[in-house]
């Protein structure tokens, strides 16, 4: 394992008070790493822990959110509607093996669920979570676009309208919002999302 995983592993267990070398964090990365995947991958969640580093201090519980965030899309299966909470699922059991108390278990389980972004989450951390994952939305324009390019490949098996459409609907969803970015933490990203999406939208027509 890369050294830098290895380390934000480390820390993320401390954080929560239970063994470092818990065996599933070689099987959660291999599951990021999985050759079906196009952008919920090692990158992406290499990004989200790059974004959450100059703000964990706001964490009020940061080795569970970082525990969720290393969880959150463990499951990545574009044919199904329940990959988070199969990840949640994931996550609580190995947290449990680690011997995490089920208070606990519990909030890493709604922080992932969080992640479905179906519904405003929570203040606290599951926003800054949220607002984490939602990162990529306020992206540099290109690497937005690539972003783009690669939730469609990930579904490269929907067809052509169809996906179009749905994607429409999932990116006006964000637009909607009176806010996209919620904690507090990320205002200054709000203007460049909301770029990026209505040109996405845009392109899709």
């Amino acid at each position: 394992m890369p050294a830098e995983w290895d380390d934000r592993w480390t820390r993320s267990a401390r954080a929560l008070g239970i063994d470092t070398d818990v065996p599933e964090r070689d099987a959660v990365l291999a599951r990021y790493a999985e050759p079906h995947r196009r952008y919920h991958t090692l990158r992406h969640l290499d990004e989200c822990f790059v974004r959450l580093e100059p703000v964990r201090a706001h964490a009020e519980r940061v080795g569970e959110l970082e525990m969720a965030l290393w969880y959150h899309d463990a499951v990545c299966d574009p044919l199904a509607n329940d990959n988070e909470a199969r990840s949640a699922d994931l996550a609580v059991r190995a947290m449990r093996r680690a011997g995490l108390g089920g208070a606990a278990c519990d909030r890493v389980r709604a922080l992932i669920m969080a992640t479905r972004h179906d519904a405003l989450p929570a203040p606290g951390d599951a926003a800054l979570l949220v607002d984490v994952d939602l990162g990529i939305l306020a992206a540099e324009p290109a690497r937005f676009d690539e972003y783009e390019e690669e939730i469609r490949a990930e579904y490269a098996w929907v067809p052509g309208p169809l996906f179009r459409r749905k994607r429409r609907e999932v990116l006006r969803g964000f637009v909607a919002r009176e806010r996209i970015y919620v904690s507090g933490v990320f205002d200054d990203d709000e203007r460049r999302a909301r770029e990026n999406l209505g040109r996405s939208i845009a392109r899709l027509g």
